[in-house]
């Protein structure tokens, strides 16, 4: 992605080299986190339930010096995270949806505490609605490129945009009414309304690197196939399959390989806000 001269966001907050006492646990390995949050269950529900019995202490680790490599990735995150700023303000605008409130950003090591609980590395990237903050270990992006084979800037400014593109559904009430809804369900019913709110964040991912090109002509050679790639590797087939041989539809709570890089494909094509209805399409058709 061509990023030269852009601007950084101000709506973040590094703590790096910082550390939160929690109850969490630091077990298992990053492959298995990666799964986790891509396609293991809801990461909200995991930490809501883990901060009941959290304790957040946080303190400086006076040893940590990030390299230049990662300083780079926290360079490129925040200008990412401007380009959102202004992809949603001017499409929020012209919807006429009322105020985009730009969400904060929080760049962590190991672990950290946020508004929906204790969280560390293995949780993975996310959204938490409860302070409207996307969390990131930029060790994440590294993993990408090693155990997943997605690696490229692209696929990592899509990751943070699918991120963003959760704080949008909350913004727009969506967030709210799945989580809603999904309080009468059964498991798979809740797990097919999580697909489709994940393949909408999918959609506003490719929504915001449509106009983010539009604006600043930031999309080079290569960086959509990145996009595509990750897309398709972190679908809840793929990973079943690498984790147990097999796969079980009913459990899938992202969506497939096929629907999310088609929904990203979507949002990259189009641009359009008003064609990402995941929620009214057959579940089948997704």
């Amino acid at each position: 992605m061509k990023l030269d001269g852009r601007r950084e966001s101000t709506q973040v907050d590094d703590r790096r080299g910082k550390k939160s006492g929690t109850a969490l646990g630091c077990g298992g390995t990053i492959i298995v986190a990666l799964i986790v949050w891509i396609m293991g269950g809801d990461p909200m529900s995991f930490l809501m339930d883990e901060a009941a019995n959290s304790v957040a202490i946080t303190t400086a680790e006076g040893d940590y010096v990030p390299n230049e490599k990662e300083e780079a990735l926290a360079k490129f995150s925040k200008k990412i995270l401007a380009g959102t700023e202004d992809v949603w303000t001017e499409i929020f605008q012209q919807q006429g949806w009322g105020e985009y409130r730009k969400p904060r950003m929080v760049l962590f090591s190991r672990s950290v505490q946020s508004g929906c609980g204790s969280a560390t590395s293995a949780t993975g990237p996310f959204y938490c609605s409860a302070d409207q903050t996307v969390y990131i270990d930029l060790s994440f992006f590294g993993e990408m490129e090693t155990k997943l084979h997605a690696g490229g800037d692209f696929a990592y400014a899509y990751v943070i945009a699918h991120e963003v593109g959760h704080h949008v559904q909350y913004l727009l009430g969506t967030l709210q009414e799945v989580h809603r809804k999904q309080q009468n369900l059964s498991q798979k019913e809740r797990n097919q309304l999580e697909v489709r709110l994940e393949l909408q964040a999918d959609f506003y991912a490719g929504i915001w690197a449509y106009h983010d090109n539009r604006i600043f002509n930031s999309i080079e050679s290569g960086d959509i196939e990145e996009g595509l790639n990750a897309a398709s590797q972190i679908g809840d087939d793929r990973l079943q399959m690498k984790s147990q041989g097999y796969t079980v539809p009913d459990a899938f709570n992202h969506g497939t390989s096929q629907q999310r890089s088609s929904w990203l494909r979507k949002g990259l094509q189009t641009g359009d806000v008003r064609l990402g209805d995941t929620f009214s399409v057959p579940y089948t058709n997704l």
